[in-house]
């Protein structure tokens, strides 16, 4: 029997802190995750019940526990063997178990409807509890089309990533029930600029032999790796498993970097010391091959920031709701419910901006997917943009017990800036927009058709389009990509809201985001309707 923590402290009485949230249930709680949801397609009954499985508090405590108690290197054993291995937080263990089985890295794949919508929403789902376990199950889920580039590596890597079946013994990946699989791609000197990579590849026999150096291996504990490297033909993908039958395979762990926020996940850097690979794809078309994995991981960029959103602002108004000053409540404050009010409204541009990008990853033909090429960039660069923002206000609500690890707030926060900088930082993103539309006939016609669905409902929205027409007939100079993603991103937004969100909603977003005066800092405007946006945070609350 559990007790009740107790009030009176001798001293002083505790008084005016919000109670403990307790079990909640992520699905059941979100009523805009739920219209949207029922809207593109995904699967209510998986999210429903990984949504209640993520929500309860010993989730909490345990996302707590993987945060607190980071992962740890190990090179060597007592005697001087070289182990090369990574130890986890049972905690983080526990998540793994749980995604994975839930469908994670395997639904997109499975054959159902809605397979890549439901996992974005799994995605934004985890990402609100603990956002750190979602690295190594993204790649897995993302590395699965790269591999139909090699009809003989496929059938067995692919059965095993998309196993539900969670196995981090350490062995052969022929050994295991499940499997997973990381990315090896930037080195010291280029970044993003991968074209500059000099890992070298050395045939041997129908293998190959890599010797080089990796700056950044994200989940190094996972059971191959997609990397690239140089042949004579130029630069090309490989699968570099972690093990061979005969015992582990020439991948130096070096260190692990310390980074500033997914703290749960490991991160390292490593060398390829003749280690032994297979080539996936074409001598000299490493980029080609690769740009799968990329542009599915891009999709799960996309969704997270949505998902620590919501979460920093569930924080903020269980703060509000419970916390009284100047013998008001501070959620009945007409300042603090502005301010609400416009978070809310970045939040549920991006949930909606993401799921209908994950709906046309799911569609077929060529409109859908040009959609999904230039559709996930401009989500993923609104989103990451927005999400620092977004939870640095959260925090500012709660005061000091927002900059305390007591609350979740700063996990959050230092997990914001990151999926901007994964697959792509913003400027990568601009550019690589610029480029689709000029180069894809196809994505560029598809965004027209998704802009051009809303018009007829919101003269602000017409007049806006109209305008951003006039100011750009085709894709601008390079110095002004920011500025055409940023408003090409919050157009694409206002016409998902306009057909697929309440009507209250989506006025509010054309106005405040396309037509209306107002800051530049949240909740610098007015005429906010703050109880309908509100109850879209928490139907109580409206």
């Amino acid at each position: 029997m559990e007790c009740d923590p107790t009030s009176d402290l001798g001293t002083h009485e505790v008084t005016n802190q919000p109670p403990a949230r307790g079990d909640r249930d992520l699905w059941q709680a979100d009523p805009a995750l739920r219209d949207l949801a029922r809207a593109f397609g995904a699967q209510p009954a998986v999210l429903s019940a990984y949504g209640h499985d993520l929500g309860r508090a010993t989730a909490a405590e345990a996302a707590s526990d993987a945060n607190r108690y980071i992962p740890e290197l190990c090179l060597f054993d007592r005697g001087g063997r070289r182990l090369d291995e990574v130890q986890f937080h049972p905690a983080y263990h526990q998540f793994m178990q749980l995604s994975v089985a839930a469908g994670y890295a395997a639904i997109a794949w499975e054959g159902m409807e809605g397979g890549h919508a439901t996992h974005a929403a799994m995605v934004y789902l985890a990402s609100q509890v603990e956002p750190g376990h979602c690295c190594p199950l993204t790649m897995t889920s993302a590395a699965v089309p790269v591999l139909t580039a090699d009809p003989d590596l496929a059938p067995f890597w692919r059965a095993g990533l998309v196993s539900r079946h969670y196995d981090p013994a350490v062995r052969p990946a022929a050994a295991k029930r499940g499997l997973t699989l990381g990315m090896a791609l930037t080195e010291k000197q280029g970044g993003s600029d991968v074209r500059s990579n000099a890992t070298m590849a050395k045939p041997d026999g129908p293998d190959w032999r890599l010797t080089g150096h990796k700056w950044f291996c994200s989940a190094p504990m996972s059971d191959g790796f997609l990397t690239l490297a140089r042949t004579p033909h130029g630069l090309t993908c490989f699968l570099v498993p972690r093990w061979m039958e005969g015992g582990r395979n020439g991948i130096r762990l070096l260190r692990l970097k310390d980074k500033l926020g997914n703290r749960s996940n490991a991160s390292a850097e490593i060398e390829y010391d003749r280690a032994l690979a297979h080539r996936i794809g074409d001598e000299g078309q490493g980029i080609q091959t690769i740009v799968a994995m990329i542009h599915h991981t891009r999709l799960d960029t996309a969704m997270a920031p949505a998902g620590l959103m919501r979460a920093a602002l569930g924080e903020a108004l269980h703060w509000v709701t419970y916390r009284t000053a100047f013998q008001r409540r501070l959620v009945d404050q007409p300042l603090m419910r502005a301010l609400l009010a416009d978070l809310t409204l970045d939040w549920l541009g991006c949930l909606a901006l993401g799921m209908r990008v994950a709906r046309a990853f799911d569609d077929n033909g060529a409109e859908a997917r040009g959609l999904a090429r230039v559709g996930v960039a401009l989500a993923k660069f609104l989103a990451n943009k927005l999400c620092p923002v977004v939870i640095g206000e959260a925090m500012e609500i709660l005061g000091g017990m927002g900059y305390v690890e007591d609350t979740p707030l700063p996990m959050l926060y230092r997990e914001a800036p990151l999926n901007g900088i994964w697959e792509g930082s913003g400027n990568v993103i601009c550019l690589d927009v610029l480029r689709t539309l000029t180069r894809d006939p196809a994505a560029r016609g598809a965004l027209e058709a998704e802009l051009q669905a809303a018009t007829g409902h919101d003269p602000g929205y017409d007049s806006a389009l109209t305008r951003h027409r006039q100011r750009w007939p085709a894709p601008p100079p390079e110095a002004e990509a920011r500025w055409f993603v940023e408003r090409t991103a919050l157009l694409l937004t206002a016409s998902v809201l306009i057909r697929h969100a309440p009507n209250p909603v989506a006025a509010a977003f054309v106005t405040s985001r396309l037509i209306a005066e107002r800051g530049r800092i949240s909740g610098a405007l007015a005429g906010l309707d703050a109880e309908i946006l509100l109850s879209q945070l928490a139907p109580e609350a409206g």
